[in-house]
């Protein structure tokens, strides 16, 4: 780079960027347990509970279009995928901040829909709406999302404490939630193009609903704790699985190798996948907002974990952090790659 060229921000991707704003920032709290890193921030609320802090920025046009997102459905997956990352530590959340920025476009009736989403988001998973703000906007919506959640201190479940030979396993199945975008985006373009034309969604129902609508996996982390299970590590499936599975090797300085035929994969999926041309394994590894559970627990919890409803084990930490695996059918090695949409 020449010398005083600017360095463009996608030049570095989200991560590195987040490592480079935060790098000069020292940790001088004694009661912060976890600041950056993980799906959620930790200190301690007592000796033995903690206090966990997630937020996120959702922003029209690059999150969500509202072309094809209900404001009900958006308020709720607002909410939704900020609890997730409470859940992704073994954690209960229990408050939610919303800050919202609107431009003249809204009326007080679509904002009334946002929050009915969001408010049905808040009973469905015991939160509570403790504040907030609201401003005006030049350009769409924005909606900001801050969750508090609580968890004994012993209980709470990191990206970094992997163990060599863990098994790796996923809730429910992926790639749903890509899928279903890439059928919205196609019927937009029909839409623009003619709107009297009726949108043509039948039979996709589920992925679609996964894409506007998806659900925090609260349920997995009862099961869990039903089975008797404490997952080593944990992470919630945003960017995609191969993404979130580097993420666990980095920062549990271990490999890991998967099996292409464990990746569950939900039937609708795979015919969108299909009709798209796409084999159904890319949106499973790249196409993310499944908001799925990525844990990992030890080999000796195998037979407990195979009992456990609506999880799939994928594969094991390898004890070798440079080797970062993909097992096709055919049992060749291939190199696990981020290629997050």
């Amino acid at each position: 780079m020449k010398k005083n060229q600017l360095n463009e921000i996608s030049n570095l991707g989200e991560f590195a960027l987040i490592d480079r704003l935060s790098k000069n920032f020292t940790i001088t709290d004694k009661k912060l347990v976890k600041g950056i890193g993980d799906d959620a921030a930790v200190f301690e609320a007592s000796k033995d509970n903690c206090f966990l802090v997630a937020t996120d920025l959702l922003v029209e046009g690059i999150h969500f279009d509202l072309i094809y997102s209900p404001l009900k459905h958006l308020g709720y997956k607002a909410v939704a995928v900020n609890l997730s990352d409470i859940y992704a530590m073994n954690a209960k959340p229990k408050y939610i901040t919303v800050s919202i920025a609107i431009s003249k476009k809204f009326s007080v009736q679509a904002l009334d829909l946002l929050y009915e989403g969001i408010n049905l988001a808040c009973e469905r998973f015991d939160v509570e709406l403790i504040g907030g703000d609201t401003t005006s906007s030049l350009s769409g919506l924005f909606i900001n999302i801050t969750v508090i959640g609580e968890a004994k201190k012993d209980e709470i479940v990191y990206r970094s404490t992997a163990k060599k030979n863990d098994l790796i396993c996923v809730s429910g199945d992926l790639g749903a939630a890509y899928m279903g975008l890439q059928i919205l985006e196609r019927e937009k373009e029909v839409f623009m193009q003619d709107p009297q034309i009726q949108p043509d969604l039948q039979g996709y129902d589920y992925i679609i609903e996964r894409q506007l609508k998806p659900e925090p996996r609260r349920d997995i982390i009862n099961r869990l704790k039903e089975a008797g299970i404490k997952p080593n590590s944990m992470i919630d499936i945003s960017d995609g699985l191969s993404s979130e599975v580097l993420h666990l090797c980095k920062q549990s300085n271990l490999g890991a190798v998967i099996y292409e035929d464990k990746i569950p994969i939900n039937q609708q999926t795979a015919q969108a996948a299909e009709m798209f041309r796409l084999l159904p394994l890319i949106p499973a590894l790249n196409g993310g907002e499944d908001y799925e559970l990525l844990f990992t627990v030890p080999l000796s919890e195998k037979e407990k974990i195979e009992r456990v409803q609506d999880v799939s084990i994928i594969g094991y930490m390898h004890e070798d952090s440079n080797k970062k695996l993909l097992i096709p059918v055919n049992g060749e090695e291939i190199e696990l790659k981020a290629l997050g949409w």
